[in-house]
């Protein structure tokens, strides 16, 4: 049985901490299922944002005459489009060609399953195993998996899922049509993607609302320029059953307010209704790491499991589902496992979002429900586009489909307890919140100085900065 000094599952942000522990001399044997990167770079922020920008391109053509520049139909290149995500994407292929030369490195491509407390096996895609190895230092940074509701004959039906479309279900060309289940973020901005490439989209989500994690006036703006900009929405529904008929796949879709039923056809169905733990697959239950019911790995705030030794970070914690907040958890386990210093703990009082939709929406701190329903004293302000001179710039009015908004929710004491945007740039405009948010955490960030002295960072210090999450530009929830 090899023994490894750390082993790591995951080459997302799970590789930022191989890659300081073998520059520490520690041997490591790092264990990816699938391409290495991670989700962000081989089926997520990455190649979607390859794709959004494109679509962002022909939705602004579309509003050049509102400020007196007219276009002609926008040419759609979908093969240029798809090499340049594919070059992305396979970048991949080098990073595990450079992981085979390094020393003190085994790179193992399969399924990690753990056999004891400090034993795993890697299981390969011929449903063969590797011998046993062993660590008293595990980091299990696997992400996630797409979930898939429970719709009548689905696996007979077909579908794509966002790891299978940047897989062997990418399409040859736009879709005609295109059903999308799920009216969270991916299914956001999948249907602003391919509308704008002049597939015909239908979203059904069950809940009142599509984007229901943000703000309900948010939630509005992008609905009524989804309605403007052809995209079918239909909320208070339910996916039923699924069936092909011809060329086409059907899905049975029940109305949860009248119990109504109608037929839905399009060339193809995209599940995205959120994710689920891939814990199973770890065989968990045969260590000490405890999960939650949804079978997500329980953290405390220095991101250790329930057994001594093992570590989760990323969205296997089920704490805020984004690379960038896995590569923030990254740092804190690199200080907290190589560097000596004193312990850092994991904050969320300020983690940032962006969906790369049309309009772009982002997100920090609370909304106003949560804000009501702490108790908390709060005051909140609105500035729409149209009311400001770069919003008028862009041609935005009173009662254009996308005079979106900044919205702040601020305490009595005028701390800022969440920022809403909706609108042209809004992970942009965003940011400065964030790193006014972790100002109030200051001396939560004390070190230790070369005299063993506790010292704090000043007010106008970088640290605020260096310590906030930032929304990646190529992100996605």
């Amino acid at each position: 049985m090899k023994t490894f000094d750390i082993i790591v599952i995951g080459s997302g942000a799970g590789l930022m901490v191989a890659e300081v522990a073998i520059m520490e001399g520690m041997s490591c044997a790092i264990i990816e299922k699938s391409k290495f990167g991670g989700t962000c770079l081989t089926k997520g922020c990455i190649p979607s944002k390859m794709l959004v920008y494109p679509a962002d391109l022909v939705r602004e053509a579309e509003k050049g005459n509102r400020v007196g520049i007219g276009f002609s139909k926008p040419v759609i290149d979908w093969e240029k489009i798809s090499k340049r995500m594919w070059d992305q994407i396979n970048y991949s292929i080098q990073i595990e060609k450079n992981l085979k030369r390094i020393r003190n490195l085994e790179v193992y491509k399969g399924t990690a399953e753990f056999t004891g407390k400090k034993t795993l096996r890697i299981k390969y895609d011929d449903n063969s195993f590797s011998e046993e190895i062993q660590s008293d230092l595990i980091v299990i940074a696997t992400g996630a998996e797409s979930y898939i509701p429970p719709i009548k004959d689905i696996e007979k039906t077909g579908y794509v899922t966002s790891e299978t479309f940047f897989g062997d279900k990418f399409p040859q060309k736009p879709w005609r049509s295109l059903v999308i289940v799920g009216g969270g973020a991916i299914g956001a901005e999948f249907a602003h993607i391919f509308s704008a490439f002049g597939t015909k989209v239908t979203i059904i989500e069950k809940k009142p609302r599509i984007l229901s994690s943000e703000e309900e006036e948010i939630s509005r703006v992008v609905e009524e320029e989804f309605i403007n900009n052809g995209i079918t929405v239909l909320t208070n529904s339910k996916a039923i059953t699924s069936e092909r008929k011809g060329g086409l796949k059907a899905l049975t879709v029940e109305d949860a307010i009248t119990g109504e039923r109608r037929i839905i056809e399009a060339e193809e169905i995209f599940v995205a209704s959120g994710f689920k733990a891939n814990t199973d697959t770890l065989k968990i239950n045969n260590t000490d790491v405890k999960t939650d019911e949804k079978g997500w790995i329980i953290t405390n705030e220095y991101l250790e499991t329930s057994q001594k030794g093992v570590y989760a970070l990323g969205d296997i914690n089920g704490k805020y589902q984004f690379r960038h907040k896995a590569n923030y958890e990254a740092e804190i386990l690199i200080n907290n496992l190589f560097t000596g210093r004193e312990k850092r703990k994991a904050l969320y009082n300020a983690v940032p979002w962006a969906i790369f939709t049309c309009p772009q929406v982002a997100h920090v701190g609370m909304t106003e429900a949560e804000a009501k329903k702490s108790g908390k004293k709060y005051r909140v302000g609105r500035n729409y586009y149209y009311q400001i001179a770069g919003g008028i710039a862009l041609g935005i009015a009173d009662d254009s489909t996308d005079n979106g908004f900044v919205k702040i929710i601020a305490g009595e004491d005028k701390s800022i307890l969440g920022v809403h945007i909706v609108g042209p740039h809004a992970a942009i405009l965003l940011q400065p919140f964030v790193y006014l948010m972790n100002v109030d955490y200051k001396c939560e960030k004390r070190q230790i100085n070369r005299d063993n002295k506790t010292v704090y960072p000043p007010l106008g210090s970088f640290m605020p900065i260096n310590d906030s999450m930032v929304i990646i530009r190529l992100s996605m929830s």
